[in-house]
C-alpha cells in the first residue's frame, strides 16, 4: 500500500475510518478482498498478494488492524522477507505493539512503514525501519493522519490532500454510504503536482511526478494504483460494526466493488 489516510476518534458517529491506495507493479499477482486464513489458522479479511502470500491491509473478527506501506528511496534495499508479512504476523499475534516490535528483525525487510491498530485496547502504533537496523515506533493519537512513502504525517501533497478530504468527508457525509463514496473519489484523484512541491526520494523525475498523484498511473513502468479500501466502523449496540469497500483497477470498465461487513466485540 502507497497511501492511507486515517482517521481515528475524530468523529462521533464513526471512531474509525480508513481510505487507502495500493500501488503495485500490474502484473505481480493478486486476490481481491475477501474473507481468508493465515497460515496460522487466523481468520482476516484482507486483499492478498498470491506471489508471496501476504497482505497489505488486514483486519481480524477481534479488532485488530494492520496496514503497511513501502519506504521509498532511490536506491532500494533488498529485503530478505516479504513485507506482506509483518501484515499477518500481527493479526496472528497476541502480543501488543511494543511485544511485537521486539519479534522484527528490521534489517530483514526493505524500508516499511507498519501500522497496528487494536480495537479493543484502543492502541495504534507506527512502526518504520528506514533506519535499520532500528525500528523506530510511534504512538497514534486520536486524530486525522496521512501516511505514504515516508514517515506518519510527512506532508507530501497527495497526503495532505487525502487527511483534508478526508476532514471533508467526515464533516459532510449523511451516512456512511455517502462517505465511502466520497473517499474513493478521493483516492481515484489523478492529480500531478509541480515538481517544486515534491519529495526528492531519488528516483527520476519522470516517475516522481507520476507517484505525487493519488490515483497512479505509469504504463511505462508497468505500475500504478491497483486497489483503493476504505474502512468505516460504526458502533452498533454493544459492538462495532466495520464495512470494508475494495475497489480494483486493471480491467475495463472496472469491477463493481466488493464489500465485507463484521461486527468487532
Amino acid at each position: 500500500m502507497c497511501l492511507i489516510a486515517l482517521a481515528l476518534g475524530a468523529h462521533p458517529r464513526w471512531p474509525l475510518v480508513i481510505a487507502s491506495n495500493r500501488d503495485e507493479y500490474r502484473a505481480r499477482p493478486t486476490a481481491p478482498l475477501a474473507t481468508w486464513a493465515t497460515p496460522a489458522g487466523t481468520p482476516v479479511v484482507a486483499g492478498r498478494d498470491l506471489q508471496d502470500g501476504g497482505t497489505w491491509f488486514g483486519v481480524t473478527p477481534t479488532g485488530r488492524v494492520a496496514m503497511l506501506t513501502n519506504v521509498r528511496r532511490g536506491e532500494a534495499r533488498a529485503g530478505l522477507r516479504s513485507r506482506g508479512e509483518l501484515v499477518t504476523r500481527w493479526l496472528d499475534s497476541g502480543l501488543d505493539a511494543a511485544g511485537f516490535a521486539k519479534t522484527i528483525d528490521a534489517s530483514a525487510y526493505a524500508g516499511f512503514n507498519l501500522v497496528l491498530g487494536d480495537h479493543a485496547a484502543g492502541d495504534w502504533h507506527c512502526l518504520h525501519n528506514a533506519d535499520a537496523p532500528a525500528l523506530a515506533m510511534a504512538r497514534i493519537a486520536p486524530g486525522i493522519h496521512g501516511l505514504s512513502n515516508a514517515q506518519l504525517n510527512t506532508p507530501w501533497p497527495k497526503t495532505v490532500r487525502l487527511k483534508q478530504s478526508l476532514a471533508q468527508a467526515l464533516a459532510s457525509a449523511p451516512d456512511g454510504q455517502a462517505l465511502q463514496a466520497k473517499l474513493f473519489a478521493a483516492l481515484q484523484d489523478a492529480t500531478r503536482y509541480p515538481p517544486t512541491e515534491l519529495p526528492d526520494t531519488g528516483v527520476p523525475a519522470a516517475m516522481e511526478l507520476g507517484l505525487s498523484s493519488a490515483w497512479v498511473d505509469l504504463p511505462a513502468y508497468g505500475y500504478g494504483t491497483r486497489s483503493s479500501t476504505v474502512l468505516v466502523a460504526e458502533p452498533v449496540g454493544t459492538n462495532t460494526q466495520v464495512t470494508l469497500w475494495e475497489q480494483t483497477y486493471g480491467s475495463a470498465p472496472p469491477a463493481a466493488a466488493r464489500q465485507e461487513t463484521l461486527r468487532w466485540p
